[in-house]
Formats: C-alpha cells, sequence, structure tokens
C-alpha cells in the first residue's frame, strides 16, 4: 500500500460527481486489497528485488504521467525545498519498509497478519494523532482504541509472540501517513520524489544481485518478468485512483470504504491460501473488528452532527 494524502483535483467537477468519486475509492482499496493474488506467484523471487522492481517501475512509471501531463514541476518543487526533501525522504524510508515487509509477508504465507496491520492502522493513527498532534480523543474513541490494545496483547499472548508484522506495517504505514499529512506535495508528485529518492538504492541491489547471477528479471519466466515490470502500475495505478476519489467523497465514507483492503487481504489468506485461522486467533481479530466498528460508529454519528 502507498501513502495518500494532498490528492490530485479531478478533471472536471461537473463531469464527475461523488458516485465516480466512490467508484475509483472503492477501485483503490480492491486492489490493494487483491494485491496478495498479484505478488504471492513471484514467492521465488526474494522480497528485496520485488521492492527495488516496484520503485524503480513505478518511478518510471510515474513520471512518465507527470511529465504528460506537464506536471513535472511540483517534483522540482518539492526537491527544491529543503523541508519538503527532507520529509519526503523519511517517509521514503518508511513506505519501503513497508512495502518490503508487506511482500515478505504475503511470499511466506503471513497474509491474515499483514491484513490485520491494516485493520489495526486507523486506530494507531487516532494513537499518533493524540501523541504528536495532541488531538484530543472522545469516550468511543477510547474505547475503541482500548479494545484493539487488548486484542493485539491477546494475540500476543496467545502466540506467545508480538504480532511484529502486523504492528510493524500499521506502525510504518502510520507515520508515512503523518509525514505525508504535513508535506505540502500532492499524492502522484509526492510518490513521484519518494520513488526517485529510493531509485539509487534499488537499481544498485538490482545490479549487485545481477552481478551475483541472483538477479530474477530476465531469468525468471514469462510471467514472473511481467509481473517485475507491472508491479510500478500496480503501485501507482490504486494511488491515482484514490487520489481522484478522496476529492470527491466525504472523509467518513474513506474511512468506512478503507475496510475494503484489510477485508479483502483477510479473506484471501484464509480462504484461497488457507493460512490457519484457529479460534484462539479468532478472539484476537474479534477484539480488533469490535474497536473498528465502535470507531466507524462514531465516525459516521460525528460527521452527522457537525453536517447539522
Amino acid at each position: 500500500m502507498s501513502g495518500h494524502s494532498h490528492p490530485a483535483p479531478p478533471a472536471s467537477p461537473r463531469q464527475h460527481g461523488p458516485s465516480s468519486g466512490l467508484a475509483a475509492a472503492v477501485g483503490a482499496f480492491a486492489i490493494w486489497g487483491l494485491f496478495p493474488l498479484y505478488l504471492k506467484p513471484m514467492a521465488e523471487v526474494p522480497a528485496l528485488q520485488i521492492m527495488a522492481h516496484r520503485i524503480v517501475w513505478c518511478c518510471l512509471l510515474v513520471f512518465g504521467w507527470l511529465a504528460v501531463r506537464g506536471e513535472l514541476g511540483a517534483v522540482r518543487a518539492a526537491l527544491a525545498d529543503a523541508a519538503s526533501r527532507k520529509r519526503l525522504a523519511a517517509s521514503a524510508a518508511l513506505i519501503s519498509v513497508n512495502w518490503l515487509l508487506y511482500v515478505w509477508a504475503v511470499t511466506h504465507e503471513h497474509i491474515v497478519e499483514a491484513s490485520l496491520g491494516y485493520f489495526i492502522n486507523p486506530l494507531l493513527n487516532v494513537v499518533l494523532g493524540v501523541a504528536v498532534l495532541k488531538e484530543r480523543l472522545n469516550r468511543a474513541q477510547w474505547l475503541a482504541v482500548a479494545l484493539a490494545a487488548a486484542g493485539v496483547l491477546y494475540l500476543t499472548i496467545v502466540s506467545a509472540r508480538p504480532p511484529w508484522i502486523a504492528l510493524t506495517l500499521a506502525t510504518s504505514f502510520g507515520l508515512y501517513g503523518l509525514i505525508r499529512k504535513v508535506v505540502r506535495v500532492e499524492s502522484v508528485p509526492g510518490l513521484a520524489t519518494e520513488t526517485l529518492l529510493l531509485a539509487p538504492f534499488a537499481v544498485a541491489l538490482l545490479l549487485l544481485a545481477e552481478s551475483q547471477g541472483t538477479g530474477a528479471f530476465g531469468h525468471a519466466s514469462v510471467a514472473i518478468n511481467t509481473l517485475l515490470v507491472g508491479s510500478g502500475l500496480i503501485t501507482a495505478l490504486p494511488l491515482a485512483l484514490f487520489a481522484y476519489g478522496a476529492r470527491l467523497i466525504p472523509l467518513s465514507t474513506v474511512g468506512l470504504v478503507q475496510y475494503i483492503g484489510p477485508t479483502l487481504q483477510f479473506l484471501i489468506g484464509v480462504l484461497v491460501f488457507h493460512e490457519a485461522f484457529p479460534l484462539s486467533r479468532a478472539i484476537g481479530f474479534l477484539f480488533i473488528w469490535a474497536a473498528l466498528a465502535i470507531y466507524a460508529v462514531d465516525g459516521v454519528r460525528r460527521v452527522r452532527q457537525q453536517g447539522q
């Protein structure tokens, strides 16, 4: 998954309304949710190489898109501003950790735990808001956070280890979103800048793998090579869809639609790839799902109150 802040405005608000915005947002989260089906066939390729390909091809694709639209100036402006450059370097580091761990989790049969990370993420964002932005929570939000924390603690006890994949995914993505909120760079130019900053490392890694005879690209099947190149599109497309949709639909709708992603990931992990999901684990997930239900209902209630 990638960050989604400061989305680009739609081409023509007169032609497009909330319905096309909703379709775009649903499409974005559906792609993110179905991502394990895309990554799993590449299980033979090291996770680091998949991530490096994702960075390189995404960078080329997004720069091509911005060039066609005549918007490369936004990347130049982001790089020219020292504060933006530092923040985008930090967000690039966080998203690379997130991508690498997610790829590893999917290709090593931890899809269910990865989905837990994205279920936890909205509640972690609330905690970050309190800790960093000094936001205040109401009773329902505190209850949701407490229930989620109880769920994580329960899973830690029954598994005899913390759900570190879920916690690392949620934390890296939460901090990524926090940084992108304070950087005044729109979504797609922001992704272009991040991948540009990461590209030298990604290229070096791929060249090193090639020199050592462990490079997958060009030596694997046509299907694997195609999936590696396509990883750029599968990274950039949902971000662009989200950027478009988020401008046209209320934030409360985005808040509900975002659960499509981890729900699909979870279902794919359990039903398609038959990952273990015993009752002991289900109880921990139920704590977190109950927390999300409280959080979502409270969010809708607050939006309605503001609208009165």
